[in-house]
């Protein structure tokens, strides 16, 4: 049975609240924290999996598709060893977003060019 609510504002059991308007579009819609270097997901939401491309390039697959492709992908990257700072690019190498994932491209300018950093995160925000 499907239902409509209609509020203001949410609150926790606690007794914190926000606007109704914040927790709409202020929080992500999909996020992921995996590993570059095995495309192994650490922790996620609305996100299905991670296809490696070639080296530093990844497909990250929605759980839900969207209703359409505009959002904002925020990502970072790292190594745990220093001097390799990261670069991440989405979406990558022109290819836009979709409403089922987009591409992401990590690229290094210490090695000059693309990686598999081992750590990646990823927020989408609509």
């Amino acid at each position: 049975m499907a239902g409509t609510i209609v509020a203001d504002t949410i609150q926790d059991g606690a007794g914190n609240s926000t606007a109704m308007d914040n927790a709409i579009y202020g929080s992500a819609k999909a996020w992921v924290n995996y590993n570059g270097s095995t495309a192994t997901i650490l922790a996620s939401y609305n996100v299905s999996s991670i296809t490696v491309s070639s080296t530093g390039k990844y497909v990250v697959n929605f759980t839900n598709a969207f209703s359409d492709a505009n959002y904002a992908v925020v990502a970072t990257g790292g190594n745990n060893t220093g001097g390799n700072q990261v670069a991440v690019f989405a979406p990558a190498n022109g290819v836009g977003a979709l409403t089922t994932g987009f591409s992401l491209e990590v690229y290094s300018a210490s090695s000059s060019g693309d990686v598999n950093p081992v750590r990646l995160g990823v927020a989408v925000f609509r």
